[in-house]
């Protein structure tokens, strides 16, 4: 088959995908529409939301005529791209040898050895406050409640699971024909970059999952402890035990991923490991992408239906008697949950591929490009570093504050832990960067690469200055509440 046939051919397989969504979208709205009053809510929130798309609608369209009317005012734009030296994409590409380059008195394959044992301790630090939040003191019947919620959440993934080796299937496929049919990995045998991909493929979705149902676990954990120590009117436990499990999530996401693409690094042939980057990316996006969207939209659904239930029969919404209460508090642990965990672990690893591309096609001397690849994941591991220090200092300057006070504002140390956060990372990253590469290029590249790491870490801590400081614990309040 030509070029031409291929296009086709996925034109053809994305007019299909538009078929099953229609018919998916037929069976959702040939359901039982419920009773009159919610027959008349849900009309009046599907008006509210058309008038709402037609605002958008019109700003799309703009947008689209400005983009229409672009070539003709910059014809240049036209020129046809560069003829490629080869197929393969990123696939394609070869890393330079980590070992003929030398920081601190050692290689860098040995430097970043040391580097595994870091994420291992980061792994091991998620686990133990994993352990230390399933042993803190709670309830029997918000214990209950906390794991039938889990329960649910648990039918939630095993049913996402599905759904996201359903889409595999589909985009293995694809993945076949192109790097098996329209462009293959040259040099180099179709059977054995294609399982390459493929498997990778699978590591990718697996860790967005594994990722996303910790998460779960920790949170559901988290929900029944937290409100089990709310009944002791201190407003000291309600922040440090869901900020323990976000740090918890945290540190494992992020060493599950150091691990996973050092470990493709050191241990996996310098020619292979472009098709294993690959693959693992377009496998946590994958995974990301279907556990961020769903997510959300299993958060909207559970929380209106929940709603009606409130406005028709006059029942809080969450009230135990409300049938919706359980499926709503399971709808925020996905969409505030596992999406964000998955979508987390997604971007923190394809922005880590983006960038040895960026440095395998933008360098040339290999020497330089092992160099800057040693140096961009040993300042990965340092922000790992960073991150945990910061957490035990802003912990102790926060227990001795408010340990043992009565009100407390649960955004001031919020932020004091980014801004702690950030000024570490910032001090670590010219540090490290002069270490490791002082004499790269003319002398002045090392604080030039570390002033643009901390532009982005600074942009975090400013951001956080917009969000309104509304989160204040008074007894009163907690009493009225």
């Amino acid at each position: 088959m030509t070029a031409q046939g291929w296009v086709y051919f996925f034109l053809a397989v994305s007019v299909l995908s538009l078929l099953v969504a229609f018919f998916f979208a037929r069976q959702v709205i040939g359901s039982d529409t419920g009773t009159a009053d919610m027959q008349k809510i849900a009309g009046a929130i599907k008006e509210g939301a058309e008038a709402f798309l037609k605002r958008r609608y019109r700003t799309a369209a703009a947008v689209l005529g400005m983009g229409l009317l672009l070539p003709a005012f910059a014809p240049t734009f036209a020129f046809a791209q560069p003829e490629h030296a080869g197929g393969g994409g990123e696939a394609n590409l070869v890393l330079p040898d980590l070992s003929t380059v030398n920081f601190l008195g050692m290689n860098g394959h040995a430097l970043l050895m040391i580097g595994l044992l870091f994420c291992v301790g980061g792994l091991l630090f998620g686990l133990a406050i994993y352990v230390q939040l399933k042993n803190l003191p709670v309830h029997r019947s918000m214990r209950e409640i906390s794991e039938l919620i889990y329960e649910t959440c648990k039918t939630y993934l095993v049913t996402q699971g599905k759904f996201i080796l359903l889409l595999w299937v589909f985009i293995a496929v694809i993945i076949s024909l192109y790097f098996g049919y329209l462009a293959p990995v040259p040099g180099k045998s179709i059977a054995v970059t294609l399982p390459i991909i493929l498997l990778f493929s699978l590591v990718g979705i697996a860790g967005s999952y594994g990722v996303a149902w910790f998460g779960i676990r920790v949170n559901t954990f988290a929900n029944s402890r937290t409100a089990f120590a709310g009944l002791r009117g201190k407003p000291y436990p309600l922040f440090a035990i869901p900020l323990k499990a976000g740090m918890s999530i945290g540190m494992l996401l992020i060493s599950v991923e150091l691990l996973i693409m050092l470990f493709i690094l050191l241990f996996i042939p310098r020619d292979y490991a472009g098709p294993c980057f690959i693959g693992f990316a377009i496998g946590e996006s994958l995974g990301a992408a279907a556990l961020r969207i769903a997510g959300g939209i299993f958060t909207k659904i559970a929380d209106i239906g929940s709603d009606l239930m409130k406005i028709v029969f006059k029942i809080k919404e969450d009230d135990a008697r409300n049938p919706g209460v359980i499926a709503d508090c399971t709808g925020d642990n996905a969409g505030d949950s596992v999406g964000p965990s998955a979508d987390g672990f997604e971007t923190y690893g394809v922005t880590g591929v983006a960038l040895i591309t960026f440095i395998l096609l933008a360098v040339k001397d290999p020497t330089t490009q092992a160099q800057l690849l040693v140096w961009i994941f040993v300042m990965r591991v340092a922000m790992l570093l960073s991150s945990a220090g910061a957490y035990f200092l802003n912990g102790a300057i926060a227990r001795a504050k408010y340990a043992n006070s009565d009100e407390m504002d649960f955004e001031a140390p919020l932020t004091s832990l980014v801004w702690i956060t950030s000024i570490l990372s910032i001090v670590l990253t010219y540090i490290v960067t002069y270490a490791m590469i002082p004499t790269l290029g003319d002398g002045t590249l090392w604080w030039k690469l570390a002033s643009i790491i901390s532009c982005g870490t600074l942009a975090e801590p400013w951001r956080a200055r917009s969000y309104p400081n509304w989160s204040r614990f008074s007894p009163q309040r907690n009493r009225a509440t």
